[in-house]
């Protein structure tokens, strides 16, 4: 259905794009039992192995930050250079999509932290220590609902959040009262909407959000939208290019807008393996009322710095780069 739905919005913005007249390869009849056997036995015994580190974790996510000076992930695009120090948990919860924040030559990373007692995500903050390593993160912000991706961000002198809220179907603007620990409702952005990580970006003196959203019973994480507003309050209206693409490998934001040279470039997860599978960076190349183009998603190649499968959400602020995984 959403395809249908891109499809029919280019059509008659007379931007669909032909694909080209190829040959589908006919697949010989042993093709499936040869490719699909050794992958179901090695998906068997990486589920055995994650149990085993897990113990009794239904699922597990960690938290790592690094203090580097000079080029991080998204120069380099690879888990190289200094090695990540893990946020330490305590084994009743785990800690997930990082965002860092620098405030009074402070720094701040604001979590999803997820309790497995009461399986609901609330945003938690640690701050970093002279010694260079963060405290344990600490709750700041708890709905009757799941939040998580706390994206901060200062604007007009001060401090807001829109962490997601999918569950909820709404997409709130969070004001800091009292930073980094008291936020108050400040404005509904979206109502009647499951909105996913949705990543903010102003540009040309317009307000843009992109997430994914899911339509019906639809993936949570394979079909982009972007909306737009004059302002960081509204009124948001959707693009009408929506959705702007379907796919589990570049559509879902991975961390904040990254200014590299003159690009400015999304983290986005490639899901099309398993969900938190791995992270790619993709370049903007325009965005404006009557189209969005992403140049297709260089992926961040795997390196010592990281010993993880894969990463799943990136971010840096001043001279802190953090990242998260999944186990």
């Amino acid at each position: 259905m959403s395809l249908i739905m891109q499809t029919v919005a280019r059509f008659f913005a007379g931007k669909l794009v032909p694909v080209s007249d190829n040959p589908v390869p006919i697949l010989k009849n042993d093709s499936f039992v040869r490719h699909y056997v050794p992958f179901f036995g090695r998906a068997l015994i990486d589920r055995a192995v994650q149990k085993i580190r897990r113990g009794r974790r239904p699922f597990y996510w960690q938290v790592a930050y690094r203090v580097i000076d000079g080029p991080g992930i998204a120069e380099t695009g690879q888990l190289d250079g200094k090695p990540f120090t893990v946020l330490p948990d305590d084994g009743q919860r785990f800690y997930a999509d990082p965002f860092v924040f620098e405030a009074d030559r402070r720094h701040h990373l604001f979590v999803e932290e997820f309790p497995y007692a009461t399986s609901r995500g609330v945003i938690s903050v640690a701050e970093l220590g002279d010694d260079g390593t963060f405290g344990v993160p600490r709750v700041v912000l708890e709905e009757a609902h799941h939040l998580s991706y706390p994206q901060v961000f200062a604007h007009d002198g001060e401090i807001f959040m829109i962490p997601e809220s999918g569950s909820a179907r709404e997409l709130v603007l969070y004001r800091a009262a009292q930073f980094p620990d008291r936020w108050v409702r400040d404005t509904v952005l979206m109502a009647d909407r499951d909105f996913n990580d949705a990543t903010l970006l102003e540009s040309d003196g317009r307000f843009w959000l992109v997430g994914t959203e899911r339509f019906g019973y639809g993936s949570a994480s394979d079909t982009m939208a972007v909306y737009c507003a004059p302002s960081l309050r509204g009124p948001w209206v959707a693009h009408p290019l929506n959705p702007i693409a379907v796919d589990h490998s570049a559509t879902r934001p991975g961390g904040a807008f990254i200014r590299h040279d003159d690009a400015l470039v999304l983290p986005v997860q490639n899901g099309s393996r398993a969900y938190g599978g791995g992270l790619g960076l993709m370049r903007l190349e325009r965005l404006d009322a009557s189209d969005v183009r992403f140049a297709p998603p260089r992926p961040i190649g795997a390196g010592p710095a990281w010993a993880r499968t894969g990463i799943h959400t990136l971010n840096r602020a001043g001279n802190v780069e953090v990242v998260d995984s999944a186990g």
